[in-house]
């Protein structure tokens, strides 16, 4: 067997391991919130205390991924992820053993708090153990892992409850983890982040010999480069969330768009996004330059938008542009990644990427309460229209990524 052949094969590996456990991370959000209707009757409550089940998960998730970053950097990745998977898997699975809503909110509290280990513990690995030159790929396919979890979880959900009932769906669920986790640590020395054979290649992270003098963990997280991708983020889940949260509602009030229309349309922008992660990783590892893939991107996504907000369009029409929109931006999130990891010091990528995902959940938490209010008191044109200056304004935080990434990494 040749050397890049061996290589190839090692990287198909790890990326086909790692996204699978992080499959379940966005899975495991989907598992109860189809069934709600059931779980209503089941526990007699209402709908907003049901919704409490994902704020509990989110608010442990926030406040806990970043000091798993931490353990990450300093005891390895591997045991983590698979600790991790574990504990979200048995937790899930839990759920379809007990009758007390209180319970129910505990054990999806624990499943919040064990999803803070795919992003420090995924891309550790990824970035240890995938060759320089595939690395867009691996971001990409790891990326379209979750989104692909998103669309699958929801049917997968309902299908298995019409076969059985709602207890028997959320524990096969959960059994479905600890089978993958399993195969994870049958496979456990393909899961390594502390491979020191991994060639520097450009773009590739610093030789150690030549990283900057090493900041403590909290300076480093509090740093300009590290809080420009940590805006980067935080930008990115708002400006395409709010599409994904608010664009039906808009559609209806703004163009009288018939609802079922107005959901193919948003179809459209979810499809187009989850092609565009998989063509953006290919782009990024062939053509190099993430900050140009995104720059691109992010304008031709901004101008798409403005486009939806601003000009009534036959509904064909509309859905072209809005899958349009969704495919740019979608081409941008590999290149995302690799920004962040080019500016990113050797030994912090758990911290780092803990941190900055923490980006997606606080936009994730200000975009509902932001684009709610123009919905409710202003001209709903301003979902599109704000989506696409926020997506601007993440140019921003583009450029100044770039800076640093030449300034470490010279050509």
């Amino acid at each position: 067997m040749t050397v890049a052949s061996e290589s190839m094969g090692r990287d198909i590996r790890v990326i086909s391991l790692v996204s699978g456990g992080h499959f379940f991370s966005h899975f495991y959000f989907l598992v109860l919130p189809p069934l709600f209707p059931l779980l209503k009757a089941e526990f007699g409550v209402s709908y907003a205390s049901l919704g409490l089940f994902l704020t509990a998960a989110s608010l442990a998730t926030g406040i806990c991924q970043t000091p798993v970053g931490f353990l990450v950097d300093r005891f390895g990745a591997r045991w983590i992820l698979l600790g991790g998977l574990l504990l979200h898997s048995v937790a899930i699975m839990s759920i379809g053993f007990t009758s007390s809503y209180w319970a129910v909110l505990v054990l999806f509290m624990i499943a919040g708090i064990a999803n803070t280990v795919y992003h420090p513990a995924d891309y550790a690995i990824l970035n240890a153990r995938v060759t320089p030159h595939r690395l867009g790929r691996a971001f990409s396919i790891h990326t379209f892992s979750g989104n692909i979890a998103w669309a699958i979880a929801p049917a997968a959900m309902v299908s298995m409850t019409a076969l059985w009932d709602w207890r028997t769906a959320v524990i096969l669920a959960g059994l479905a983890g600890i089978v993958t986790t399993v195969i994870l640590a049958i496979r456990i020395a393909d899961l390594s982040d502390r491979d020191a054979d991994q060639p520097v290649e450009q773009g590739g992270p610093l030789p150690v010999t030549d990283a900057p003098a090493p900041l403590s963990g909290i300076q480093l997280l509090l740093s300009p480069p590290i809080l420009m991708a940590f805006l980067f983020f935080m930008f990115i889940a708002m400006g395409t969330g709010a599409v994904r949260v608010f664009s039906v509602a808009a559609l209806v009030a703004i163009y009288d768009t018939p609802l079922e229309a107005a959901n193919g349309i948003l179809t459209g922008f979810l499809a187009g996004a989850a092609a565009g992660i998989l063509v953006g990783g290919l782009l990024v590892d062939k053509v190099g330059k993430p900050e140009l893939t995104a720059t691109v991107g992010f304008l031709l996504g901004a101008a798409l938008l403005a486009t939806a907000g601003s000009i009534s369009l036959p509904i064909a029409a509309m859905a072209a542009v809005l899958t349009g929109a969704g495919f740019v931006t979608g081409i941008v999130q590999p290149s995302r990644d690799l920004l962040v990891r080019r500016v990113t010091p050797p030994g912090s990528m758990g911290k780092v990427f803990a941190f900055v995902s923490t980006g997606l959940a606080l936009g994730g938490v200000l975009m509902p309460i932001a684009f709610g209010w123009l919905m409710d008191h202003a001209d709903p044109r301003w979902v599109f229209w704000l989506s696409a200056i926020i997506i601007l304004l993440t140019v921003l935080t583009v450029g100044g990524l770039a800076s640093v990434s030449r300034e470490r990494n010279p050509a």
